[in-house]
C-alpha cells in the first residue's frame, strides 16, 4: 500500500472523478472511499478511464455498521458500484453491533478473491484490543483521526506495538473542513516550511510518515493533489519533530 494518497470524504461526482483522475495523473496510487460517501461510483469511473494498470493502484473502501447485519449484500454492492475487479482494502468503518460477523465476511470475500486485505477505522485502544480478541486474522491497518492538533499518541504507540503489525493510517491528516486553514497558518508549521521551500501541508504529512503513519488527505484541488503525494524529498530533523508534537491540543475534529 503507498503510504500517500487521496481521500475522496465529501467529494462527488464529477468532483471526485476529477480528484481521482488527477490523482493517478501525476503519479498517486492510493484511493480512499466508503460506501457511505456514496461516491464510489466515481472513483471507480475514473479508475477504469485512466491508463494506469489497475494492479498498480491500490484502492480502500468501508462498510458502515448499518450495513453490518447483512455485510455479505454491502461488499457485493461495492464491488458492483467500484467496478474495478477486487478491492484492496475492505475496512469497518466504525466499530458497531455484529462487527466480527461483518468482518468475518469480509475474510471470507478475501478468500473468494473478491477483496485483498482487511481493516478497520476509528478503532482506539480499548476497542482495538476488544476487537482483536473476537477474530481469527488481525486488521491490516487502523484507520483513525491524526493531525497534529489530535495527535492521539498513546493510540498509535499502542497500535504500533502490537504484535501483530497493524499499520496506521491518518484521515483528516491536515485537520479537516473548516480546520485546516488555520492549521496551515501555524507559525511553528510554517517556519519549518519555508526552510525546506515545502508548503504547511507538505510538512504537516511529512511529519505523520515520520511517526509512520500513512496519510490520505482529501482535496478536490489538483495542484493540491500532486503537492500531497511529492513528500518524500526532505526530512524533518528530530528537533522539528519535536515541535510539532508540542502543538498537539487533543482537539478531534470529528465526533468518532
Amino acid at each position: 500500500m503507498p503510504v500517500a494518497g487521496l481521500g475522496t470524504y465529501a467529494l462527488s461526482d464529477e468532483e471526485c472523478y476529477d480528484s481521482v483522475t488527477a490523482l493517478l495523473e501525476c503519479g498517486g496510487r492510493l484511493i480512499d472511499t466508503a460506501s457511505y460517501y456514496g461516491d464510489e461510483e466515481s472513483v471507480g469511473r475514473a479508475i477504469r478511464d485512466s491508463d494506469v494498470l489497475r494492479e498498480e493502484i491500490f484502492v480502500t473502501t468501508k462498510i458502515y455498521p448499518t450495513e453490518f447485519d447483512d455485510p455479505e449484500e454491502a461488499i457485493e454492492a461495492c464491488l458492483e458500484r467500484l467496478d474495478i475487479g477486487y478491492i484492496d482494502l475492505m475496512l469497518l468503518h466504525h466499530p458497531g453491533a455484529n462487527e466480527a460477523a461483518a468482518y468475518r465476511e469480509i475474510e471470507k470475500a478475501i478468500k473468494e478473491g473478491k477483496i485483498r486485505s482487511a481493516g478497520v477505522s476509528c478503532y482506539y485502544i480499548r476497542e482495538t484490543d476488544a476487537f482483536l480478541k473476537k477474530v481469527s486474522t488481525p486488521p491490516a491497518l487502523i484507520q483513525n483521526e491524526i493531525h497534529p492538533y489530535y495527535q492521539d499518541t498513546d493510540v498509535v504507540r499502542h497500535i504500533q506495538s502490537l504484535p501483530q503489525k497493524i499499520a496506521v493510517q491518518a484521515w483528516y491528516p491536515l485537520g479537516g473542513r473548516g480546520y485546516t486553514d488555520q492549521m496551515l497558518n501555524n507559525k511553528v508549521i510554517g517556519e519549518i516550511a519555508e526552510k525546506y521551500a515545502k508548503s504547511p501541508a507538505q510538512v504537516i504529512l511529512r511529519w505523520n510518515l515520520q511517526n509512520g503513519v500513512a496519510v490520505i488527505p482529501g482535496s478536490s484541488n489538483a495542484a493540491h493533489i500532486r503537492e500531497n503525494i511529492s513528500i518524500f524529498d526532505f526530512k524533518l530533523t528530530s528537533d522539528e519533530m519535536r515541535d510539532i508534537g508540542g502543538l498537539n491540543r487533543n482537539e478531534k475534529h470529528d465526533w468518532y
